[in-house]
């Protein structure tokens, strides 16, 4: 059992070596995502995003909301007008993922949410949406991969919609804001 135990041993240490050196990266350029490319998905129409903007304290009434590319172009924007609630129209054509950010009037965070999915037209814009795009951002990109797996980090994911797969139910009523 001994030599059992002392090969399962030094075969965990080689594995973990290799997950930490491929982890690494090499010093190479930003992270790659663990989940394979998807194929670019287009708005085959205007549509029309909708949601609500809060943040800790509540909704906020009064900033801007800007639909942007990965690149950072503005495609679109509409101000909040005395309600939380905002409605902006983006282009036919448009290639996801984009970006919603709102920028607030009197300074403050900016907060956003990715949008990837073309049918889904509801995305909340608060801080946990905030934070579930920027990890996965960070874990090399706005998927539906990287996106589930950052909201899971946080937590997010209710019980009942986990199950040995990953999740089940509808993405587009949970993950904290994201859509």
């Amino acid at each position: 059992m001994r030599a059992n135990s002392s090969s399962l041993n030094r075969g965990m240490l080689a594995a973990s070596l290799l997950i930490l050196f491929l982890a690494s990266g090499c010093g190479k350029d930003a992270p790659k995502s663990a989940f394979p490319q998807q194929a670019v998905k287009k708005y085959q129409q205007a549509a029309t995003l909708e949601g609500l903007v809060s943040d800790d304290k509540g909704p906020i009434k009064a900033g801007t909301v800007k639909v942007s590319d990965e690149h950072g172009a503005v495609l679109a924007e509409t101000a909040l007008q005395g309600s939380e609630h905002y409605r902006v129209q983006v282009p036919a054509g448009t290639a996801l993922p984009i970006v919603l950010t709102f920028y607030p009037v009197t300074g403050g965070a900016q907060l956003i949410t990715a949008v990837i999915h073309p049918t889904v037209t509801q995305y909340d814009i608060t801080p946990l949406s905030t934070a579930i795009a920027k990890k996965a951002k960070a874990l090399g990109g706005y998927t539906h991969g990287n996106l589930l797996v950052a909201a899971e980090s946080m937590g997010t994911v209710p019980d009942d919609n986990k199950t040995t797969a990953g999740f089940r139910g509808d993405p587009t009523k949970q993950y904290g804001g994201w859509h």
